[in-house]
């Protein structure tokens, strides 16, 4: 069995409109080469890393076709997706919050949904042992009807869904390690006891106002939502202590048919869009342990499907860490920053007060 790597050049194509960093240009915000944090570099230098590596070798490399209307349409109202294909056909613009695109942007955004929607199918089907879907633009922020933070459709979203309606799977866990919060996978699986989801996030980064602990899911499915908000500075060893006293007891508890990540990299050390302290070491880690949970549970159903990460330089060593795990291939790349960071962590009494910290949301969650 093998590690499926789901990607589509036409992704790293898609654009936003005149932004620097996080704000539109406009007054006194100048333009800035880069545009958006969000932009194609960072997933393209992953996919570009694994074939210098030769990582590419032990993976199946594979393409998929867009996500249908009807996928669609299980996630997101007509009324949406109408205004989004106008808007493309009309040479783009903007409907939500930081969720510019350009000329043909519907159909990109669609293409990344297939993507997680054929690495999931992957997957459940038997084809593959798990799967990694490099989708751009992301999803975990998209609302069914309200697009914002880069991310126009929700990937994973569509991916279940159809996955149920293909009655491939039923129930499903949604683990989020991005460094903000899933907020809209959250809204979508609000009231769903078939879809538990997790977000471990820096509080009140993005969006601001949601992702708190209290947020456990709606009254038809109360206790299938667990966020879990760790404060700035939270390092190596307290995400690996979260995923060990609040992610994996949830997963126990729940007992998944199938587990997907919204695997962003945004907690690295070095991101600009965060301020943990994570590093290619955590998220192959993290990675180890959703795969035991998943040989436990639900015979090592697993999919990953990439969300955030801004840095260009360090976003494909944390990928290239985390496909190494998945495909336990004799491939390596090291990281140019493993010592640097290693002597940036926290120290022993800063791992305390998060470790108390965790330990507080869980006897809140029930864990």
């Amino acid at each position: 069995m093998t590690t499926a790597f789901f990607w589509d050049e036409r992704c790293f194509w898609h654009g936003g409109g005149n932004y620097a960093f996080t704000l539109p240009v406009a007054g006194l915000v100048q333009p800035t080469p880069g545009g958006l944090p969000e932009n194609p570099e960072t997933k393209r230098r992953l996919r570009n890393l694994i074939g210098v590596t030769g990582l590419t070798r032990h993976l199946s490399m594979r393409g998929a076709e867009a996500a249908t209307k009807e996928d669609l349409l299980r996630v997101h109202p007509e009324s949406y997706l109408a205004a989004f294909k106008n808007t493309s056909d009309a040479g783009g613009g903007e409907l939500g919050l930081r969720t510019p695109f350009g000329a043909g942007g519907y159909e990109i955004a669609a293409l990344s949904a297939g993507l997680a929607t054929a690495a999931l199918r992957a997957v459940l089907t038997g084809e593959v042992r798990n799967a990694y879907s490099l989708s751009r633009p992301p999803g975990h922020h998209c609302t069914a009807d309200f697009p914002n933070g880069f991310c126009l459709l929700n990937n994973i979203a569509v991916a279940i869904r159809a996955a149920q309606a293909e009655g491939l799977v039923r129930r499903v866990a949604v683990i989020d390690w991005d460094v903000h919060h899933g907020n809209g996978t959250e809204a979508i699986f609000w009231d769903d006891p078939d879809v538990l989801t997790i977000s471990l996030h820096q509080e009140r980064n993005y969006p601001l106002d949601t992702g708190g602990v209290e947020a456990t899911g709606g009254p038809k499915a109360p206790g299938a939502n667990l966020n879990l908000p760790l404060p700035p500075g939270t390092g190596h060893a307290s995400y690996l202590y979260a995923m060990e006293r609040v992610v994996l007891p949830a997963l126990d508890r729940f007992k998944p048919d199938a587990i997907i990540v919204a695997c962003g990299f945004d907690a690295a050390a070095v991101d600009p869009l965060g301020r943990m302290l994570c590093t290619a070491e955590t998220f192959r880690l993290l990675t180890r342990m959703v795969m035991q949970a998943a040989d436990r549970l639900c015979d090592g159903r697993l999919t990953l499907v990439h969300e955030g990460g801004y840095s260009e330089v360090y976003v494909p060593f944390c990928g290239h860490a985390v496909l190494e795990e998945l495909s336990d291939a004799p491939v390596t790349a090291p990281d140019p920053l493993g010592a640097t960071l290693a002597k940036r962590q926290p120290d022993a009494r800063f791992n305390a007060f998060v470790r108390g910290w965790i330990d507080e949301a869980a006897r809140t969650l029930g864990l």
